[in-house]
């Protein structure tokens, strides 16, 4: 078996699968490093990422050193497709994350096809939870292995052997031509019994059709549409379903610069991005996302407009506490590891801009219903004239003393600028000399 890779990877080396609950970074040598269940933001069983193998992985990899790797999307989907070949044969793995049945079971799915000849493989499970922090208690039953910490529990069901031993779980197998073998690991909560595994090949089925489903929706038909629809796919990977949330990442504390100490935790939904994305959702036919994302923003924004934040949690949270996890080295020695995102306490006036800039984007690109949404952008607006003369953070999060920075009053400028075109373009009540004013 090949050890456990030790050495820090590109950024660029990793892939995304996503199943719009949490998502897994994974490395093109066929390990995933980064997983958080049930939610993006929840606490990583995969954190080698930003550590070492004993924080967490799932290794499957091909014996042979000298192995050559291609990867790819299957077309219109999140499904990627990792084909290895060895002087001894050819062999495809399958990673992908199917969408929920319910907030109980999550699962992650890889199955691997002979191709041509025979391809040996070693593939090795290190769980570990509270970003890995926590070895597991582990037992095997029922024909799979059960992991158990706290309010987290795996099951692993495999069809290859597994054998356990220093605290990880490993395999070594063989993959002959027109052969298939599948491992899914599944998140349950701990005081529950899950239900019988989902049949892995009619999972796979399932997700191919229904990301080619969706991505069939998309409007778009101009240059670079393959690019586009793949970012679109992207974004709806990024969604979380249950609320409409869009995270900004799946990820934490990868460094601004490697070495550095911004590292900054973004698995939570940014305003700011708010009006680039509802206008890509709109103009591309995916209004039913649009339309989640501006409920999602009324929701977390609304009740306190005089306090907007740059950041919610996925539910609409306000308190996104940061800390540091002191036994993770970081990504190439980043240090601080941080979760939670004091950022969140900051005032930036720009993202008033791209709040009212998205409201008033939605409203130009059809999106219904959004005469309810006007009485929160005018509380916004009312807001916003006692605040828009005040030095703040910025987008760049300035953690030290509050400046006057040009591009927050251009924001502010844009934010005013929107009510006014809305309310007249709209026939919408308003304050609109007081507006005019304030420009």
């Amino acid at each position: 078996m090949s050890p456990a890779s030790t050495v820090a990877h590109r950024i660029e080396d990793y892939a995304m699968i996503g199943s719009t609950h949490s998502a897994a970074l994974i490395h093109r040598d066929g390990t995933i490093q980064w997983l958080c269940m049930p939610r993006f933001d929840s606490e990583a069983i995969f954190a080698s990422l930003l550590g070492t193998p004993d924080n967490g992985e799932w290794a499957v990899r091909a014996t042979d050193p000298a192995a050559r790797i291609a990867r790819r999307y299957v077309p219109d989907t999140m499904v990627l497709e990792t084909t290895i070949d060895t002087p001894t044969g050819r062999a495809v793995v399958l990673d992908f994350m199917p969408t929920p049945v319910d907030g109980d079971l999550h699962e992650l799915v890889r199955i691997i096809r002979g191709v041509e000849g025979h391809v040996d493989f070693a593939a090795e499970l290190r769980l570990r939870f509270n970003y890995g922090e926590w070895i597991p208690w582990v037992e095997r039953r029922e024909g799979a292995i059960f992991a158990f910490a706290g309010p987290d529990a795996i099951r692993l069901s495999s069809s290859v052997d597994l054998s356990n031993a220093n605290f990880s779980t490993t395999s070594d197998f063989t993959i002959v031509a027109g052969q298939s073998v599948a491992t899914t690991l599944e998140w349950f909560p701990s005081h529950k019994i899950p239900p019988l595994p989902r049949d892995p090949y009619a999972l796979l089925r399932h997700t191919e059709a229904q990301g080619r489903l969706w991505a069939a929706q998309c409007t778009y038909d101009g240059p670079y549409a393959a690019v586009v629809r793949r970012s679109l796919m992207t974004l709806k990977a990024l969604t979380y379903h249950p609320t409409g949330g869009i995270v900004a990442a799946p990820t934490t504390s990868l460094p601004e610069d490697p070495g550095g100490s911004r590292n900054w935790d973004y698995r939570y939904c940014w305003l700011r991005d708010a009006v680039w994305t509802l206008h890509a959702l709109t103009v591309s036919g995916y209004m039913e996302e649009a339309s989640a994302w501006r409920w999602w923003l009324m929701r977390a924004t609304a009740g306190a407009p005089d306090g907007l934040q740059v950041m919610y949690g996925l539910h609409g949270e306000r308190r996104l506490t940061e800390t540091t996890l002191d036994h993770l080295a970081g990504y190439e020695n980043s240090r601080p590891v941080r979760i939670g995102n004091a950022a969140h306490e900051q005032l930036q006036l720009d993202v008033y801009g791209s709040l009212l800039g998205a409201f008033d984007a939605a409203r130009r690109d059809g999106l219904a219903d959004m005469d309810a949404v006007w009485p929160l952008q005018c509380a916004i607006a009312e807001r916003l004239l006692v605040l828009w003369r005040q030095p703040d953070c910025s987008l760049w999060e300035v953690r030290g003393p509050k400046q006057h920075f040009v591009y927050s009053k251009m924001m502010c400028w844009f934010a005013f600028d929107r009510m006014i075109a809305s309310a007249v373009d709209f026939g919408l009540d308003g304050p609109v000399e007081t507006w005019l004013w304030a420009l």
